[in-house]
């Protein structure tokens, strides 16, 4: 009987101590004004095999789209936008975004080229009282799983610029990460859809996408 009861016990103890890893979603953002909202279109199922392997996540294979202005936005850590053209928050859009990124949420903007004219005064319909300020080479989401100690690395040629990553900061925390010059998510893309976007380019794009949903997830 001595040996049922701690048999019993450890099974509890086993039971008591398993914590399920959450099961996620990553989502792209859907936008009106004309824009491409839907470009990189492999890019997120790539991320999300890359972080499943890498930081022993729990994502769902497939991402799923969102639009700006729908409740279900707050159903996603980490939501996805990008596009080379214009782009056009309405009052309600913009106010259930901020919504859902000062309630813990997390938006990545990839400028796919051309987006930046576009983005920078929807955002600041979203966060009057915030500007996007570059982001220092120390900040954390640049040292999580792998260490870019030079910052945003460069993967997609544009301008012949360098990279650079922009957020937005409330209230101590980073709630949107920016990237210029950069274009993360050509680099998530399928191998061979960009000329010239080597091995190497596409394993540093996965690695900086890791450390953002990582950044995302535990902050």
């Amino acid at each position: 009987m001595r040996y049922k009861t701690l048999y019993i016990s450890l099974i509890a103890v086993l039971f008591c101590s398993y914590r399920p890893v959450p099961t996620y979603t990553l989502a792209r953002l859907k936008y009106n004004g004309g824009g491409d909202w839907y470009g990189d279109r492999t890019a997120l199922p790539n991320l999300v095999k890359f972080c499943n392997q890498q930081l022993k996540t729990n994502f769902k294979p497939d991402d799923e789209t969102v639009e700006v202005g729908s409740s279900q936005i707050f159903n996603y850590p980490f939501i996805f936008m990008t596009g080379h053209g214009n782009v056009i928050f309405s009052d309600l859009e913009a106010r259930n975004l901020r919504k859902y990124l000062i309630g813990g949420g997390f938006l990545h903007i990839c400028d796919n080229y051309g987006m930046d004219k576009f983005i920078r005064p929807q955002m600041k319909k979203v966060f009057p009282e915030l500007e996007l300020v570059e982001l220092p080479l120390n900040h954390p989401i640049y040292h999580q799983k792998f260490d870019f100690a030079n910052g945003l690395p460069k993967i997609h040629e544009h301008d012949n610029k360098r990279p650079q990553g922009f957020g937005l900061i409330y209230k101590g925390r980073l709630v949107c990460f920016y990237d210029v010059e950069c274009d993360l998510g050509n680099g998530w893309e399928d191998a061979g859809t960009y000329a010239g976007d080597s091995p190497e380019r596409r394993l540093k794009a996965l690695k900086m996408g890791a450390n953002m949903v990582q950044y995302a997830l535990m902050r």
